[in-house]
Parts: structure tokens; C-alpha cells; sequence
């Protein structure tokens, strides 16, 4: 298991932007596949983007073009930038990593380790 931490949720309005930041203390992040994932309310979490160990990234196809994921390695922080914000992306972000798989995958059967989470609300 990583210890992963998220920040950077809150409340915006459509059409609004947001940074979601994901840290490890200890653990070099980006070694294996790293993921965003998001759960809404009496729904299943999904994947929302991952990136693998070798830099390839896949998005879900309801937040393509307008979200974009991104590891810094100076900073050990995984991101996820979140533009063009709609109402249906309200959901609770989680970020999540694996400790045996590299490819990028939205499977979340893949991940054994994972954050709190943090608040995304997005008003029209």
C-alpha cells in the first residue's frame, strides 16, 4: 500500500476549472501506473484517466479534451487538470496507484492503493 493524498477540490461553476494535486510521502510516484478515478453519489467509482510508467495516457471518453493528467517528478505530485467543468463531473476524486502493473489502464481492479479522495461540486 502507497499513502496517497489529494487537495485541490471545491466548488466551481460550469464552465470552471479546477487542479486536483495527488502526493506520496515516501514512495516515488509515476514507477507504476497512476490513475484518477471519481465516484458521484449511488454510482460506481470509474476511471476518469491513468497514466502509465512510460508516459501514455488514457481518458474516459465523457472527459476527453478537457481534462488533462500530468506527473511532475520534481515534485512527486500527480495532477489532474479539470477545464470546462460540467455538472455531471460532481463526484468525490480519488487518486489511485498500483504497486504491480505499469501499463495505463482505467481498470480499477489494477490499483491496490488509494487516496481519501476529495470533493469535486460543480453548479450550474
Amino acid at each position: 500500500q502507497v499513502p496517497l493524498v489529494e487537495s485541490g477540490g471545491g466548488s466551481v461553476q460550469v464552465g470552471g476549472s479546477l487542479r486536483l494535486s495527488c502526493k506520496s510521502s515516501g514512495y516515488k510516484l509515476g514507477t507504476h501506473v497512476m490513475g484518477w478515478f471519481r465516484q458521484a453519489p449511488g454510482k460506481e467509482r470509474e476511471g476518469v484517466a491513468t497514466r502509465g510508467d512510460d508516459g501514455t495516457t488514457i481518458y474516459a471518453a465523457s472527459v476527453k479534451d478537457r481534462f488533462t493528467i500530468s506527473l511532475n517528478n520534481a515534485e512527486n505530485t500527480l495532477y489532474l487538470e479539470m477545464n470546462s467543468l460540467k455538472p455531471e463531473d460532481t463526484a468525490l476524486y480519488y487518486c489511485a496507484t498500483s504497486t504491480r502493473f505499469r501499463i495505463s489502464t482505467l481498470s480499477r481492479t489494477m490499483y491496490n492503493s488509494w487516496g481519501q479522495g476529495t470533493q469535486v461540486t460543480v453548479s450550474s
